[in-house]
């Protein structure tokens, strides 16, 4: 049984315009997935369809085997979830706002919410209201670990903090819950997080899901090779493992997935010498994988 099952995904804001176009997605018990994708790409609301706060206009969604809709309850007792956007009561202080969340929770941490307060330097007494964005962020980020939940979503976590907070903030949960079996989606602009923390990558684009690999897969299955300018499109396109094809000023980008010394043997079969293979981040996949699309 998945923690996570979301099969044919569709939700509209807009009749006829769709912001998610038929998504799968399953994460199982214990793994760190993260969504990657540009502002718009349906990352958010694929999450909120998750948690239970959005319908899925079609499709199928089973979290712990359970309707969100049906049983919200029952799968939000097991879930942690912070967001970007989420806001906590502003003329409450920090230790309210932690007893209402200890009433919630069943298996409310005391202790490891001491710690975590001590962690971040919080002002147990002081309001909501008082706190700067990344301070009120990590009173949100406490309240949705120290019930120990087998489930985290975060979506945008971290903004508002700086590297160094941000580091802490999400290693404090990506670490600590794991460690325990937490099963952890997350969404996050910062690749250098993404990288360190995930063990699998979803690439969304535009409402459908383009990618799908753990990250040691990503790292040593794909490439990319600069071809001369002129080179034929179709002909690159027509090749086995060509995964993108993005026409720049000094050379066509070409993606391809699969070992590397067939590829080069292939590539200058083909073309000669004159393709040329380079150093390709998770960062570089995503910007051509969407570049390629757009």
């Amino acid at each position: 049984m998945s923690v996570v099952s979301l099969q044919d995904i569709h939700r509209c804001y807009e009749k006829g315009v769709e912001v998610l176009k038929g998504v799968d997605l399953a994460v199982e018990r214990g793994e760190i997935v993260s969504l990657v994708g540009k502002n718009g790409a349906g990352k958010t609301t694929l999450l909120r369809i998750a948690m239970g706060l959005l319908h899925a206009q079609r499709g199928s969604v089973r979290i712990f085997d359970m309707d969100p809709w049906e049983q919200p309850v029952e799968v939000k007792r097991r879930i942690g979830y912070v967001s970007e956007s989420q806001s906590l009561p502003p003329f409450l202080p920090v230790h309210e706002v932690l007893g209402l969340h200890r009433e919630l929770f069943p298996t409310w941490d005391e202790p490891l919410a001491r710690e975590l307060v001590g962690r971040f330097n919080l002002d147990a007494g002081a309001k909501i209201a008082a706190l700067s964005k990344g301070q009120a962020r990590q009173v949100a980020f406490l309240c949705a670990i120290a019930h120990h939940p087998e489930l985290l979503i975060l979506d945008e976590p971290a903004g508002g903090l700086d590297p160094s907070a941000r580091r802490d903030f999400l290693e404090a949960a990506i670490s600590r819950l794991n460690r325990d079996g937490t099963t952890i989606l997350f969404s996050s602009h910062h690749m250098t997080d993404v990288e360190r923390l995930a063990g699998r990558i979803v690439f969304i684009h535009d409402g459908e899901k383009i990618l799908d690999r753990d990250l040691d897969t990503l790292r040593e299955a794909f490439s990319l090779w600069l071809l001369p300018v002129g080179t034929p499109a179709k002909r690159v396109r027509a090749l086995p493992g060509c995964v993108a094809l993005r026409p720049r000023p000094e050379a066509l980008h070409a993606v391809f997935e699969g070992e590397r010394q067939s590829l080069e043997a292939l590539l200058h079969r083909e073309f000669d010498e004159s393709a040329q293979c380079q150093p390709l981040s998770l960062e570089d996949l995503f910007i051509e994988l969407v570049e390629a699309r757009s």
